[in-house]
């Protein structure tokens, strides 16, 4: 990966992480178009540098995710990120199975762009605006929705919990602020488990073994985490890279969630629907052509 590949995704992911049209998509389409090698270290850099995009809310949103004293706001969030957890787990081969399907991942845009057209009409009685008066079972159904976008890549997680959020009857910014902090364990999460199948899959590139064999090699913690297995993950280059993305998706990603506010309260979701179907359509046509 050169630093200028970085940039480039970093970008990508920063404006996309928490606007309704999948930052998934966005990088796998970015992949297909520029023609990026497939690496181990790249599949994590895709994953991690969304934790910089994440930190973004945090900051943005200090003084909410410090208020120590407010307990049941983290535990809200704890409750909501369980579906997503459980279904990752039951669901590891068809998401890994999908997440190469660009076919697959372009027809769930284009799917997911004329849902975001027509939800504004769906849900107009919202009542709730603050995430002080999100209930438990109303987070749990939440992070429920959550779910849709794992097992339909391209979805958009940020798009299915802020349906979610409407769909019990939280106001659009409201549903879009507690999916920004439900990305935050969310994340976290995803970020660990990539971490581990990437420095477990350069474990089996340098060591030349075949992933027919894998399933019969067991592999100690202690050598896949060995500094010997981490230094070939994160070469100079690789990690001057990881921390261009960092940086660069952590400050785009601040900019954008306040445009992807401001967008919201005025306009709703349409704008985003026909931006998805568009670039859908013509991820289509350019794997046709292929």
């Amino acid at each position: 990966m050169t630093t200028i590949q970085a940039f480039i995704l970093a970008i990508i992911e920063g404006i996309t992480e928490f606007l309704p049209v999948s930052s998934t998509a966005h990088l796998k389409f970015t992949d297909f178009i520029m023609g990026y090698e497939r690496t181990p270290f790249r599949d994590m850099f895709e994953v991690m540098i969304q934790l910089p995009a994440i930190l973004a809310i945090v900051v943005l949103y200090w003084k909410k995710f410090f208020e120590f004293k407010n307990l049941f706001f983290y535990l809200k969030l704890m409750i909501a990120v369980i579906p997503a957890l459980i279904f990752g787990v039951l669901f590891k081969k068809h998401i890994e199975s999908a997440l190469g399907n660009l076919w697959f991942i372009s027809v769930v845009m284009i799917v997911g762009g004329v849902i975001l057209i027509f939800i504004d009409n769906f849900f107009k009685q919202s009542v709730i605006t603050d995430e002080k008066d999100i209930s438990y079972s109303t987070a749990f159904k939440i992070g429920s929705f959550q779910v849709l976008s794992i097992i339909f890549p391209g979805l958009s997680r940020s798009a299915s919990t802020i349906i979610g959020g409407m769909s019990q009857k939280l106001t659009r910014k409201a549903a879009a602020e507690f999916s920004f902090f439900l990305a935050v364990p969310t994340m976290v999460a995803a970020s660990a488990k990539s971490f581990f199948d990437a420095c477990k899959g350069n474990y089996l590139v340098i060591n030349h073994i075949s992933e027919l064999q894998e399933s019969n090699i067991k592999i100690s913690l202690s050598q896949i985490f060995s500094k010997e297995n981490l230094s070939t993950l994160f070469t100079q280059s690789n990690t001057i890279c990881f921390i261009i993305g960092c940086v660069t998706s952590f400050i785009v990603a601040v900019i954008a969630v306040k445009f992807f506010i401001e967008i919201l309260n005025k306009y709703g979701f349409k704008f985003f629907g026909i931006y998805r179907i568009i670039l859908g359509f013509v991820m289509l046509a350019l794997l046709f052509l292929k």
